[in-house]
């Protein structure tokens, strides 16, 4: 099938990519003519794993172009909108500018049949707004939303091998129509066994923006209860360890730390709750008000335990910091914890430099005043604390004798409680963690 892909930021470009190891074929279009060049380039303009390789593989089938020109969708019978839905400058609600401006730039360009396709995460009503949109355009046109569930560092095996498709369709036979398409573009993951869930447009805007909430919700009760470990002498990891067996609750994202970030959770739940607002019905999310509120937590008591280690004062107190991402195996620094404690520490007087395997340049334009550096043994050399602050595994595998060797001071503040609190201290270093002992 051929098909057209338009925003080619993180989500469009692993999309486009993926579509054609698939087999379609495919054009990608973006308003930025530098990213539309690297990725001709068959570079891809962000660090996600195996993302290169399969967009060189993609160009060299010929099935895969770029383009900043809209018009090169023409012949496409599916248009995937794929734009970014940032937080607005002054409110907690998404800004639709780049979907509308999508959308209303693909109608010219739409035949009898074509199918638009809404991938980015936006308010519950809009995919009905847009819809009429391109129905009064070309009559024969429709919109489908259809929800990605991608995680940074995993983006191309959560395309090629979802957990599951959810599909928002008109009703009646139109929706059945929409249905077929969708399910010729995604045929290999169906025919593998993928669960596909057929549904109207307010509930497939609703699941990715629930999803995100419950995931959030979690992550934040587990870093709720290390503020309550921290005051009664508890170990918050063995807390979750024990609550983790209770199969009506898993392991899985209860692990203490700095909290979430990124692009997509922080933004999400809070246009969720502005949506919500707008519609009348804020008092049923007002606990992600809370939510976001023990996240932010999280990172003024990062700050607090580096004055513990410091005496009260990191003026003039030489700081490491380990990892700068939101998230291992990514290069975003978008809301980032990390580098947000980074900076907090840089202005209240500490030398910190910071190392990160790939998130230095962007984090370099986000905060210059930081001092950047290469390797973890620039980093902590003469150090008077090392804060591990994002758990890429070259971290969490660090020899505390071999760091310990090279620092100022053994001190190590676990951010992420990713390392083995008895080797450290066995090798004569202060460990502290958010939520332990």
């Amino acid at each position: 099938m051929r098909m057209s892909v338009i925003g080619c930021g993180y989500l469009g470009a692993v999309h486009a990519a993926c579509m054609v190891t698939l087999g379609h074929e495919v054009v990608g279009v973006d308003v930025d003519a530098r990213k539309i060049e690297a990725l001709s380039r068959g570079e891809a303009p962000f660090f996600e794993p195996e993302l290169a390789d399969l967009l060189a593989q993609a160009l060299a089938t010929g099935r895969l172009t770029f383009s900043t020109d809209v018009a090169a969708v023409s012949g496409a019978r599916v248009h995937f909108v794929c734009v970014g839905t940032p937080q607005k400058r002054d409110s907690l609600a998404a800004d639709l500018t780049y979907v509308d401006a999508a959308v209303t730039a693909l109608l010219p360009h739409l035949g009898d049949g074509d199918l638009v396709v809404g991938k980015s995460t936006v308010p519950v009503g809009t995919a009905g707004r847009l819809a009429a949109q391109v129905e009064d355009a070309v009559p024969g046109a429709t919109l489908a939303w259809n929800p990605e569930f991608l995680r940074e560092g995993y983006a191309v095996k959560d395309t090629l091998t979802p957990d599951r498709f959810v599909y928002g369709v008109p009703a009646g036979e139109s929706g059945a129509r929409v249905q077929a398409l969708l399910d010729e573009v995604y045929a290999t993951a169906l025919a593998a066994g993928t669960p596909r869930i057929v549904t109207d447009y307010a509930t497939a805007e609703l699941v990715k923006v629930a999803a995100n909430s419950f995931l959030a919700t979690k992550i934040s009760f587990i870093n709720a209860m290390a503020e309550l470990c921290e005051v009664t002498g508890a170990d918050v990891t063995q807390l979750a360890d024990a609550i983790g067996h209770d199969e009506r609750i898993g392991r899985r994202f209860l692990n203490a730390g700095l909290g979430f970030g990124g692009g997509c959770l922080p933004k999400d739940i809070r246009a969720f709750m502005a949506r919500a607002g707008e519609l009348g019905a804020d008092q049923a999310v007002s606990f992600l008000h809370e939510v976001d509120a023990i996240n932010a937590r999280r990172r003024a008591r990062m700050v607090d335990l580096a004055l513990e280690v410091s005496g009260g004062s990191v003026d003039g107190v030489s700081i490491a910091v380990l990892g700068v991402t939101f998230k291992p195996n990514s290069d975003d620094v978008r809301d980032s914890p990390a580098l947000d404690v980074a900076a907090r520490l840089a202005v209240l007087g500490a030398h910190v430099r910071v190392t990160d395997p790939e998130g230095m340049e962007n984090a370099r334009a986000r905060h210059p005043e930081l001092d950047y550096v290469q390797t973890v043994d620039e980093a902590v050399t003469g150090a008077d604390a090392v804060l591990l602050l994002t758990e890429w595994k070259q971290y969490r595998d660090l020899d505390p004798e071999q760091v310990g060797a090279l620092v100022g001071t053994r001190a190590v503040l676990d951010g992420r409680n990713a390392l083995v609190p008895e080797a450290w201290r066995e090798a004569g270093w202060t460990y502290r963690a958010l939520g332990r002992p």
